[in-house]
């Protein structure tokens, strides 16, 4: 999913909000799909989504152009006292 889908998926289910045909927690589940499935097929010849797995950092999803750009992302999102390089990080496929 490109950018541009991203945004009119995500703006579908804001205005299905604003009309009544959704509530909050159906158009946060619409929303978050929308961002998984592009975070998930993010990719360009530079960069891609890296997840952590293991420890503190689990699961923290940041976009970067290498695994050791990713684990100094994922340490400065988490907490200022994660060392970067003693976190594991793995393409999101």
């Amino acid at each position: 999913m490109d950018r541009i889908s991203a945004l009119r998926n995500v703006e579908d289910a804001l205005r299905a909000f604003e009309d009544g045909d959704a509530d909050l927690a159906a158009t946060e589940r619409r929303v978050e799909s929308v961002l998984r499935t592009f975070a998930t097929e993010f990719e360009t010849s530079e960069r891609r989504a890296y997840r952590a797995v293991g420890d503190a950092a689990a699961g923290t999803v940041v976009v970067a152009s290498s695994p050791a750009e990713a684990r100094e992302r994922v340490a400065a999102l988490v907490a200022a006292d994660v060392d970067a390089a003693a976190l594991s990080v793995e393409p999101l496929d």
